[in-house]
């Protein structure tokens, strides 16, 4: 017979403690009591809510239960001391390189600004433009030979322009005269004016004569007001007379074959303004013409005490009969 059984007498050991009752365990100290032996388990405790019933240290709170600690064990963390693995597969994430700004973006390069189109000789193809090339090698030859020709026209006589004269004057006479008298020591201080005349015959047989023609007042009241004159209105008239008195002499004489020329330069000048003019009429010819100079001097101006006469000096030339073509407007 067990010596705990029930029904023992008071010689039959101690008393067995009566079991505790369920539900919280009041407030005070635990008795006091042997803990029982067995061996404690293996393992962290586990940290989750108490179960309903177990003994709690102090008085029970009122409201729904707070979730605690999870209750699984945490992964093992790296050592103190010692760097994170680094993350490898799809989600890993490059690390900028060192001295890289950090939200620098990598990827395809951003495209440029377009190109700017081409312009002028750029924009031509290769076949118009060594046309051009060629062009432009042309004008440029043309501008050196001009300048060569010009030079050795004003230079001081030398063995090239001795043995070249004839070609310089070629080129130079009569459009590319070089004048010097608006420079000093001996400016130009008169007013030239040529003037012409012409014999008509007339459609019946007789002739009559026009009066005189002021070519130079023609050309003047041509470039009055014109913002771009003609180098025709400018120079032509008077280029032509200035070569006409520089190749003859003063009994009006040509000299040399120069003299010829500058004769014949003149006259189809005047033969082309009279036909402009039409001197002629309807039906009459233009058979001779005569050229005439009207000279007079500057006048000073009013506070100079210079005297000098104003008399207009005219250098009358010998009639020139006209061919056929340039009775007729034409240049013969």
């Amino acid at each position: 017979m067990d010596a705990y059984d029930e029904g023992s007498g008071p010689g039959q050991g101690p008393a067995r403690p009566p079991a505790e009752p369920a539900g919280p365990e009041p407030a005070g100290p635990e008795p006091a009591g042997p803990e029982p032996a067995g061996p404690e388990p293996a393992g962290p405790e586990p940290a989750g809510p108490e179960p309903a019933g177990s003994p709690q240290a102090g008085p029970p709170q009122a409201g729904p239960p707070q979730a605690g600690p999870d209750p699984r064990p945490a992964p093992p963390g790296p050592a103190a001391g010692t760097a994170p693995a680094a993350v490898t597969g799809p989600d890993a994430v490059t690390a900028p390189a060192a001295g890289a700004a950090p939200d620098a973006v990598t990827g395809p390069p951003a495209p440029g600004p377009p190109a700017e189109p081409r312009t002028g000789v750029a924009a031509l193809s290769l076949r118009y433009q060594i046309g051009a090339a060629v062009a432009l090698a042309v004008v440029a030859a043309g501008v050196c030979v001009h300048l060569g020709m010009t030079f050795l026209h004003v230079a001081p006589a030398n063995t090239v322009s001795k043995e070249h004269s004839e070609r310089i004057e070629h080129w130079i006479y009569p459009e590319f005269e070089q004048n010097w008298k608006l420079f000093a020591p001996n400016p130009l201080q008169q007013n030239i004016a040529v003037q012409v005349r012409a014999e008509i015959l007339k459609a019946d047989g007789g002739t009559r004569t026009t009066g005189w023609y002021d070519l130079s007042a023609e050309d003047g009241r041509a470039i009055d007001g014109n913002l771009l004159p003609s180098h025709t209105q400018q120079n032509e008239l008077r280029r032509a007379w200035d070569f006409f008195v520089a190749t003859h002499d003063n009994d009006n004489r040509p000299v040399g074959l120069r003299g010829a020329l500058s004769e014949t330069y003149l006259r189809r000048i005047t033969a082309l303004r009279l036909d402009r003019a039409d001197a002629a009429g309807p039906d009459g010819t233009v058979a001779r013409v005569q050229v005439r100079s009207r000279t007079a001097n500057v006048p000073p101006p009013e506070w100079s005490t210079e005297e000098v006469s104003t008399t207009p000096v005219y250098r009358t030339l010998p009639w020139w009969s006209l061919p056929g073509d340039e009775g007729r407007g034409g240049v013969g």
